[in-house]
């Protein structure tokens, strides 16, 4: 096979960049930064790598020309706040290899990393080309082998996390050309309340080893699954009768889902889901984050929202990609009547 450069499209899912290396650095407001390693093959005992920096999206011819044995791509990208780094995607380029690529879909229209929740599902989809058929082909162009990892953060964020660490959790081989999803009504990643998982799962499809080259991976991409939220209201009872000013109130809220609001509400009337209500001054909170929040809010001086006796509901929500989500209520009594027990006498 004749040395040859190949051109590389990068259509990235984040944004992307580091630190320069042949050309002016980019780096997004959410801190990210590209770029796309070259690794020569055989990887042994003469590994030859070559780093681009590159942007979003765009082509260029690749800094290496590819070996008969081929050589491997990779998309990486690397927070700069907290320092993290993420192997997104990789490609491997060959005489006979098949092409595949790994896209993963949620509800959380976030584009830097697919993302989704504990209890959202997420779709797969694969694509395969190139694959042969014939007798005398080889091994290694007529099937490739997805792979399924799934590995738990613990209480943490993923950012110090070992991923040669992560769990097989299926593997199985494609032999037809074509796209395929997959759709998964909940994640797998292991933890005993499945609404407080946090973690990822990783698809890769790898090439089929071959007197050649190695097997490589030749696509992959990952879902970063982040708990549900929960929160509490104190400072007030269910039943309690308000009679002059409202108290003090402490909103908790833990796990708040990236990119997501919470604020408190005030309606009259016994809790009813989906009740539209004023927002208690203080308590609207914005989370422009990439990792899952906690908040301790205090919220005082809501007597205005309150207009007259009776009945009375204050709820604890939280607006998400996934909808709004109520995460505790308190229903109380409003008596501010005031009572005048006397007699009144005349002496004539």
């Amino acid at each position: 096979m004749s040395m040859k450069k190949e051109k590389l499209l990068v259509a990235a899912a984040v944004s992307m960049c580091i630190a320069p290396f042949a050309g002016a650095q980019t780096v997004t407001a959410d801190g990210y930064t590209n770029f796309i390693r070259q690794v020569q093959l055989p990887f042994e005992p003469d590994r030859i790598i070559r780093d681009v920096y590159v942007t979003a999206s765009g082509n260029q011819l690749s800094p290496l020309a590819i070996n008969p044995n081929g050589a491997q791509f990779e998309l990486h990208t690397v927070r700069a706040t907290p320092l993290t780094s993420y192997l997104l995607d990789t490609k491997y380029v060959g005489s006979y290899v098949p092409i595949a690529t790994v896209a993963i879909r949620s509800e959380d229209p976030y584009t830097q990393i697919p993302r989704t929740r504990a209890d959202r599902p997420f779709h797969v989809d694969i694509t395969v080309t190139g694959l042969l058929s014939g007798a005398s082909d080889p091994e290694a162009s007529k099937r490739v082998e997805l792979l399924r990892h799934t590995q738990s953060y613990g209480t943490g964020d993923g950012t110090a996390v070992n991923r040669t660490q992560a769990t097989l959790l299926s593997q199985s081989f494609l032999t037809t050309n074509g796209p395929r999803t997959l759709t998964y009504a909940l994640s797998s990643i292991p933890g005993a309340n499945r609404a407080k998982i946090r973690g990822e799962e990783r698809f890769s499809v790898f090439s089929v080893a071959d007197y050649q080259a190695p097997a490589s991976q030749l696509a992959s991409m990952f879902v970063q699954v982040w708990p549900v939220a929960d929160g509490s209201i104190s400072g007030i009872t269910s039943g309690q009768t308000i009679r002059f000013s409202a108290p003090t109130l402490t909103l908790a809220i833990n796990d708040i889902y990236p990119d997501s609001q919470v604020y408190a509400q005030v309606y009259a009337g016994a809790q009813v889901l989906g009740t539209t209500g004023i927002i208690l001054p203080g308590s609207a909170l914005i989370i422009r984050e990439t990792i899952p929040q906690n908040r301790l809010l205090t919220v005082s001086n809501w007597d205005h929202t309150m207009s007259g006796d009776g009945t009375w509901t204050v709820e604890l929500l939280t607006s998400t990609p996934f909808g709004v989500d109520r995460l505790a209520w308190v229903s109380y009594n409003v008596d501010r009547t005031i009572t005048i027990n006397g007699s009144v006498t005349t002496i004539e």
